[in-house]
C-alpha cells in the first residue's frame, strides 16, 4: 500500500505541474485542466496495466520480478499498477481546484511583493489539499482492500485478496477479521484526513474567512469531445451489423484485416463485433450506476454528519465483495455487478461534497450574505449548490470510466455476465491468456475503455462546435446587428450624440452653468480647479 501511494501522489504532481508553474508566474489564464492523457490513464484498468507490465516488463524483459513476494523489488510492478490509475484521478481533481486558488487576492498580493513560485506553490497546495484529503483517505483503504485483481495476477499476498478467498470459501471467521480490519483502516484514514485538513484550514474555517474557491473564468470550450465522441460511435455502428457470437475456427487469432478490422478471438469470433455489442450493456449500465452515485453522493454528502460514518464503511468493503454479499442476499443475476457498484460507488462524491461544503460555509461572501438576511433554503440554492455541484459532477464523470472498469472487473473475475455475453470484462478476461501471442484481442477493448475516458473528462469543460472557416470576401455579419452591417458595407458608424472625438469616446457632459461657471466634462457641477478647467 505505501508503495502505491507514493506513485499515486508522484502521478498526482506530475499531473499538476504545468498548471502549478503557470499559476506561480500568473499566466495561466483561462487554461482548460489537461484532459486526454489524464483521462486515458486514469481510464486504464488496474487489471490490465499489471497484466501489461507483468507480460513486458517482468517476462519479456525481465527487468523486474512479476510473481511472488520475496523483498522490495517485488513491489514495484504491483505499485505501478495500483498507483498510476489512482494518482491521475487525484491529479485531476485537484488541476480543477488550482485555478480558483491561484485566483485568490493574496496572490496578487505575492506577486507584488516578490515572493518566490515556490512559496506560492506551497500555500496553493495547502489552500487546495483540505479539500482532497477526505479523498485521499479514500484511496488508501480502496488500495488496500480494492487491490484483489492485481493480487491475484501478481500472486502477492494482500488482505483484499485474503477476504475474497474467505468469502467464496465461506470462511466466517476469516472474512470477518478482514472485513472488520478494513472497517478499522477506514475510520483510522478518514479521521487521520479531517484532522490534517482542519490543521491545515482550521483557523479560517472557524472564523468564516475563506475565499470561494470558484474558477475566474471557466475554460473555454473544446471540440475535442465531438472528436472522441464520434470515433466511439464510428466503432459502435461498424461493430453492431456483425454477429458477436458467429465462430470462424480458421480465424483463431488472426490478425487484423479487412474481414475482422480488430482480429479474432481464441473461437474465431469478430473483436468488433463483440465489443460494439458489449458496448451497448456496459456504456449504458456504467452511465445509469453514474448518475445514480452522483444524485446520492451529492444528497448525503449534504449531510456530513450521516454521510461521513457512512462513506467511511461503505469504502472499506472492496466492491468484488460486495458483489458477494449482494449475490449471497438477493442471488446471482446479470444485474448484480452494477447493484453492487451502485452500493459503493456514492462514496467519494459524497466525501467530496461533504468537503468542498466545509469550505463553502466557510466564505466571506456566504457570511456577506447570510448578514443582509438570505435563509438557508436561498443559501443553498443559490450559493452552496452552485459553487459545489460543478466540481462533484466533473468528478463524477471523471469517474464514469473507473464504473465501467468495476463493472468489467466483475467479469474478469467470473461475477459478471455468463459466457458467451460480449461484455467488455469478460472480453479481456477471455483474450488475457493470449496477449502475447494476439495483443490485438486485449488492446482493443481496452483502448476503448480508454477512448471513453478521454470523452467523459473532455466533455466535462464543455462541448464547442468547430467553427467552419470563412470564405473571404464575404460578410460575417449577424443580422439585424447595426456594427457588423456598418463593417460589412465598408463604412463607418455615425457618431455617437454629443462625442467629442471619431474614435467614439463618451460624451461630454453638459450640466448647466452653476454660479457661473462653465459646464465641465466630468460631471461635477461646483466650481473647477484652474488646471482642469476647460478655458485654462
Amino acid at each position: 500500500m505505501a508503495g502505491a501511494l507514493t506513485v499515486a501522489v508522484s502521478t498526482a504532481a506530475a499531473v499538476c505541474a504545468r498548471t502549478l508553474r503557470l499559476g506561480a508566474r500568473r499566466r495561466l489564464g483561462g487554461r482548460g485542466p489537461g484532459g486526454t492523457g489524464t483521462a486515458v490513464l486514469a481510464s486504464l484498468p488496474e487489471f490490465l496495466i499489471a497484466s501489461v507490465l507483468a507480460a513486458v516488463i517482468g517476462v519479456q524483459l525481465g527487468w523486474l520480478p512479476a510473481l511472488g513476494w520475496y523483498g522490495p523489488l517485488w513491489m514495484v510492478l504491483p505499485a505501478l499498477a495500483l498507483g498510476l490509475p489512482a494518482g491521475a484521478v487525484l491529479g485531476r481533481m485537484l488541476d480543477d481546484l488550482l485555478p480558483g486558488a491561484f485566483a485568490e487576492p493574496w496572490t496578487l498580493a505575492a506577486a507584488a511583493r516578490g515572493v518566490p513560485p515556490k512559496s506560492v506553490v506551497r500555500q496553493a497546495l495547502c489552500r487546495c489539499v483540505p479539500g482532497l484529503l477526505p479523498n485521499l483517505g479514500l484511496f488508501v483503504v480502496g488500495l488496500t482492500g480494492g487491490a484483489v485483481t492485481v493480487e491475484q495476477i501478481f500472486d502477492i499476498p494482500g488482505l483484499g485478496r485474503l477476504t475474497l478467498r474467505a468469502a467464496l470459501a465461506q470462511d466466517l471467521p476469516v472474512l470477518q477479521t478482514g472485513t472488520l480490519a478494513l472497517v478499522l483502516l477506514a475510520a483510522a484514514a478518514g479521521a487521520l484526513a479531517r484532522l490534517a485538513a482542519r490543521l491545515l484550514i482550521g483557523t479560517a474555517l472557524r472564523d468564516g474567512a475563506l475565499p470561494s474557491l470558484h474558477r475566474p473564468t471557466a475554460p473555454a470550450p473544446r471540440a475535442l469531445p465531438l472528436l472522441h465522441g464520434a470515433v466511439l460511435l464510428a466503432v459502435i455502428g461498424l461493430g453492431l451489423p456483425r454477429d458477436p457470437l458467429a465462430l470462424d475456427t480458421s480465424a483463431r487469432l488472426q490478425a487484423p484485416s479487412l474481414a475482422h478490422p480488430f482480429g479474432a478471438d481464441a473461437l474465431g469470433r469478430d473483436v468488433l463485433a463483440r465489443i460494439a455489442h458489449g458496448a451497448l450493456n456496459t456504456l449504458g449500465t456504467a452511465v445509469a450506476v453514474s448518475a445514480a452515485a452522483l444524485v446520492t453522493g451529492v444528497l448525503l454528502g449534504l449531510l456530513p454528519r450521516l454521510s461521513g460514518p457512512a462513506a467511511d464503511t461503505v469504502n472499506a468493503v472492496p466492491p468484488v465483495l460486495a458483489g458477494l454479499l449482494v449475490t449471497g442476499v438477493a442471488g446471482s443475476g446479470p444485474w448484480i455487478p452494477a447493484l453492487a457498484v451502485a452500493a459503493v460507488a456514492w462514496s467519494p462524491l459524497a466525501t467530496h461534497t461533504s468537503a468542498l461544503l466545509q469550505q463553502e460555509r466557510a466564505t466571506t461572501h456566504l457570511t456577506a450574505t447570510r448578514a443582509l438576511g438570505a435563509g438557508p433554503w436561498y443559501l443553498l440554492t443559490h450559493e452552496l449548490l452552485p459553487a459545489v455541484l460543478p466540481p462533484v459532477t466533473r468528478h463524477a464523470l471523471l469517474r464514469l470510466p473507473g464504473i465501467a472498469l468495476s463493472l468489467a472487473a466483475f467479469g474478469f473475475l467470473g461475477l459478471g455476465s455468463p459466457p458467451p455475453s460480449p461484455e467488455w470484462g469478460l472480453l479481456l478476461a477471455e483474450n488475457q491468456p493470449y496477449a502475447e501471442r494476439a495483443p490485438w484481442a486485449v488492446l482493443a477493448p481496452a483502448a476503448v475503455l480508454a477512448l471513453l475516458g478521454a470523452l467523459a473528462v473532455t466533455a466535462a469543460g464543455g462541448v464547442r462546435r468547430p467553427r467552419l472557416p470563412r470564405r473571404p470576401g464575404r460578410a460575417a455579419a449577424r443580422p439585424g446587428h447595426p456594427a457588423e452591417d456598418w463593417k460589412a458595407a465598408g463604412t463607418a458608424p455615425p457618431k455617437p450624440s454629443g462625442s467629442n472625438g471619431s474614435n467614439g469616446s463618451p460624451p461630454r457632459s453638459t450640466t448647466p452653468r452653476v454660479d457661473g461657471m462653465p459646464p465641465t466634462s466630468t460631471g461635477w457641477t461646483g466650481p473647477s480647479p484652474p488646471s482642469l478647467s476647460p478655458s485654462g
